[in-house]
Parts: structure tokens; C-alpha cells; sequence
């Protein structure tokens, strides 16, 4: 039974620091694809059905996230992209702020897929 406890606690570690590279890769980019391989490596391994929607949101949120700066950079020649780079910086911090407390409240993404803040 504490082998399961154990497990279940390693998963949460490395869900927190999934969520703490994305927000490192807002200065340095590679961490953030770090975080999305680690993700897309464990996240069929066998885990609660909570933390399984944190993987989910991590994968979404990069995606998205990388959809969001590529636009973003395109139209900055016409300033529309620097208010699109401001709202993606923004919607990375407060998407991995509330995936962390929602970790540390054992709770689940209730819309992992989501675009807003869920």
C-alpha cells in the first residue's frame, strides 16, 4: 500500500515540475518543450484520473501556447502581435499558477483541453 502512496507522490513531483519548466520556458524555451516530452512520455503510465487530467492540460497548454507566439510574432509587424505576446505570457502564468494549487489540492483540470484559465 505505501508503494502506491509513493508512486502517486513521485507522479505529483513531477507534475509540479512539468508546470514549473513551462513557466521557465517562458524565459528559456526549451524548458518548456522538456516539460511537454516528459509529459507525453509518462502520461500512459498507470495514475489517478485527476493527475492524468494535469498531463493533458500541460500537452494542451503547450500546444496553444506555441500556436498563441507563433501568431503572435507573425503580426507583432502590425503591434497587434505585441498584445498577443502580452495576453500569451499572461494566460502561461495564470494557466500554471492554478494547474500547480489545483495539484497540490489533489483536484482535477476540469477542462484540460480548455483555452481560457480553467
Amino acid at each position: 500500500m505505501e508503494k502506491n502512496v509513493y508512486t502517486d507522490q513521485k507522479l505529483v513531483e513531477n507534475t509540479r515540475l512539468m508546470y514549473i519548466l513551462m513557466l521557465v520556458g517562458l524565459a528559456f524555451g526549451v524548458t518548456a518543450i522538456v516539460a511537454v516530452v516528459i509529459a507525453y512520455i509518462n502520461k500512459d503510465d498507470p495514475m489517478p484520473a485527476w493527475l492524468k487530467s494535469h498531463y493533458d492540460f500541460i500537452i494542451s497548454t503547450f500546444w496553444k501556447g506555441l500556436l498563441m507566439l507563433v501568431v503572435g510574432v507573425i503580426t507583432s509587424i502590425i503591434i497587434v502581435g505585441i498584445f498577443l505576446l502580452i495576453f500569451w505570457t499572461v494566460w502561461i502564468i495564470i494557466r500554471c499558477i492554478k494547474g500547480m494549487k489545483r495539484l497540490d489540492l489533489a483536484e482535477a483540470q476540469p477542462v484540460p483541453n480548455g483555452w481560457m484559465f480553467d
